[in-house]
């Protein structure tokens, strides 16, 4: 059900005043479940467009509407792989929208992350982040599965994210879904502690021409172009190009890590028959840029290390090919096939990898009260490295194939109150052989605005190449001056580490204005990483081992909120706790339990948006995050403001500062690949938007 609302000029005019008292007095931040205006089916619009429906406004039409789509009803896809929504959802999920990509400033998907409640996102320098969820956080965490229109973005050199080459217009994102907790049950390895899915408009939804350019202090220069149409045969289709230059960050011993980045792709939808009934898509996309770093390397010749800066050319692209069959509202399949090639060059590390993936998925109505949706999987790894002096692996290349098949099952227990879900994954891999990831979820609905959930499952993180292949990894030496260099040896005989997580949550919305969600973790963890003393510490205190070799368990809780003040104020926010106990085992290296002091024990997220007037808009976001001691980072509160402009119906303007709060701050530190992390700077920039 959509809420109606009367939003003319003169009422706002009227609400100005007491508004500017309350956005002086309170804190704020922006609703944490706006709606997503160009994906809604059914909604009431203003009165500009009062009378038309919204399948057949434009995107500028659009733009001036103001839909209200109610926090439960928001839709998602993630938790069980087919249509859902929030309410409907027994896990923890976030969504993020259009409007609050658009009102919140950022330039780039990690800057949107930091709304979501129990993630953690850090910047290392300017162009590296690191980014986990519910802890366990670094450039190179390995235990979040990312997804970029169901092509899992992921590198199997560490079994991560490399952040800094995964963008795209963000005007094109339909919405991006965020789930805290185990997604492994119909995702698979490595989706342990959350999985972040990002969802692009079907191209139908991005006709016309598109343009977007600015710059500021931090983010030097940026521009932005989309053209999008409809073939005579019935062919939607888009092509867009992006280029960014960003300024170096601030170190006290000089920083160098400047970015820039060119990227374009395209995306086709074409709905084969008359009926609908089969749909294809076609996309891809192509990025090539130079990153700056500094970072100290091992050397062969004294003084046996060489403090370096250098520029790393990032280089990757993706084709991705999905058939999607809807045979009823019950019954649908799909078949989806995509390949991914990136790579980069350094004085530390080197590789090259290509990705083959394929996917089917079936869904249908087994009995009256289940609906049962199963699926197979396979995906082959080439990768390549090329030796250095701090990376060696043994064979330089490597091919991986993975094997997975899923199935879940949605039992109605009783009729629009009581659910029931039970479901596992079973992969083959190269690395530790068959693994079983279950889950079981009871939902609950007490009414039409309410719903709690529970949740037990089981989530795998698989080794990655660089841990399991036969090789080293030289960090500095010990003593500068001496030719004695700590190494760290790869482990064939690795095994996963298991996650057993228990997830209980609520969620309300008690009246058309206000709405809330608690979500409450405790994850038991087995079998996690250490780098562990291959002999006696005090006779060999410079040689390590990667193991299994530490235990732990974290809990916490995240609190979203969303409240309308009134018709043209909205306040959000969200609270995360988090609390790491690992228990490292005998022989653990010096370091294994540091994650309990790289993650912060508080934060919080607040935002006001406000709408001055009918064409004029002001967003205010503030955050705090704990310190993090095992890395010498104090807490820091940032500020970030947005004014916006539409002086024209397809023409928007808008200025942004960030991290006013500060000249800089640092947020995060390297690991493993000494790279030089850097402070966070004030920016300021202005962007200009036109649509036709």
């Amino acid at each position: 059900m959509f809420s109606r609302l009367a939003r003319s000029q003169a009422t706002a005019r009227s609400r100005m005043a007491a508004s500017v008292l309350a956005v002086l007095c309170a804190t704020h931040v922006s609703y944490a479940q706006p709606p997503d205006m160009e994906s809604s089916s059914d909604p009431f619009v203003a009165e500009e467009a009062e009378g038309q429906e919204i399948l057949d406004m434009d995107i500028e039409q659009l733009s001036r509407v103001d839909v209200v789509v109610p926090a439960l009803d928001v839709e998602v896809t993630t938790v069980a792989r087919q249509e859902s929504t929030v309410g409907r959802s027994p896990a923890a999920v976030f969504v993020i929208t259009p409007e609050m990509i658009r009102r919140s400033g950022a330039t780039s998907i990690p800057e949107l992350l930091r709304m979501v409640p129990g993630l953690d996102v850090a910047r290392i320098d300017a162009n590296k982040w690191a980014i986990s969820s519910r802890g366990f956080n670094g450039r190179f965490a390995n235990k979040l599965l990312v997804q970029i229109d169901g092509r899992t973005v992921y590198t199997p050199l560490f079994a991560g994210v490399y952040w800094d080459e995964q963008d795209t217009l963000l005007a094109d994102v339909e919405r991006i879904e965020v789930i805290r907790g185990p997604g492994a049950t119909v995702w698979g390895a490595n989706a342990v502690n959350g999985v972040i899915n990002i969802i692009t408009k079907h191209a139908r939804d991005t006709h016309g021409a598109y343009l977007e350019m600015g710059g500021g202090t931090e983010e030097r220069d940026f521009a932005s172009l989309r053209y999008g149409n409809r073939t005579e045969n019935g062919i939607d289709y888009r092509f867009y190009g992006k280029y960014f230059n960003r300024d170096a960050a601030f170190s006290p011993l000089g920083a160098h890590d400047n970015w820039r980045i060119g990227r374009g792709g395209f995306r086709m939808d074409w709905a084969v028959d008359p009926c609908q009934v089969d749909h294809v898509t076609f996309q891809g996309d192509y990025y090539h840029g130079p990153a700056g770093q500094t970072h100290t390397i091992p050397a062969a010749a004294a003084p046996y290390q060489e403090t370096i800066t250098e520029t790393q050319t990032k280089e990757g692209s993706n084709l991705l090919a999905r058939w999607t069959r809807t045979i009823d509202e019950d019954s649908d399949l799909s078949l989806q096939f995509y390949y991914d090639h990136s790579g980069f060059l350094d004085s530390a590390a080197g590789f090259l990898q290509d990705v083959y993936d394929a996917d089917f998925q079936r869904r249908f109505r087994w009995t009256r009260r289940q609906q049962i949706i199963w699926g197979l999987g396979y995906r082959a790894v080439k990768l390549h490295t090329t030796p250095t002096f701090s990376l060696v692996m043994d064979p330089v290349g490597r091919r991986t194939d993975l094997y997975s098949a899923f199935v879940q099952d949605e039992i109605t227990l009783v009729e629009d109150r009581l659910y029931f879900t039970a479901g596992c994954k079973g992969e083959r891999n190269d690395f530790t052989g068959y693994e079983f990831q279950p889950t079981a979820r009871l939902l609950w609905l007490p009414g039409k605005r309410a719903s709690a959930w529970a949740a037990c499952s089981r989530a795998v993180r698989t080794p990655s190449m660089v841990e399991s292949q036969h090789g080293r990894l030289l960090e500095l030496p010990a003593m500068p001056g001496t030719p004695t260099w700590p190494t760290l040896w790869a482990n064939p005989d690795l095994r996963s580490e298991e996650l057993l997580a228990y997830e209980l949550g609520y969620r309300a919305q008690p009246s058309d204005a206000f709405s809330w969600d608690l979500a409450l973790f405790y994850n038991v963890y087995d079998r996690l990483r250490t780098f562990d003393f291959v002999n006696d510490p005090l006779i060999d205190p410079l040689t390590f081992r990667i193991s299994n070799n530490m235990a732990g368990e974290t809990y916490g809780a995240e609190f979203a909120w969303t409240w309308k003040v009134t018709p043209c104020w909205r306040l959000s926010g969200n609270y995360t706790y988090l609390q790491m106990q690992l228990h490292a085992g005998a022989g653990a290296g010096p370091t294994s339990e540091n994650a309990e002091g790289e993650n912060a024990h508080n934060k919080v997220f607040l935002q006001s948006s406000w709408d001055l007037n009918y064409d004029l808009e002001f967003d205010v976001i503030a955050r705090y995050v704990d310190s993090l001691p095992a890395l010498g980072i104090p807490h820091y509160i940032s500020l970030d403001l947005r004014l916006g402009w539409r002086p024209y119906e397809n023409l928007e303007l808008s200025l942004v500062g960030q991290n006013l709060l500060q000249p800089h701050h640092p947020e995060f530190a390297g690991e493993f690949i000494n790279v030089r992390n850097t402070e966070v700077q004030r920016g300021v920039y202005a962007k200009a938007v036109w649509r036709y």
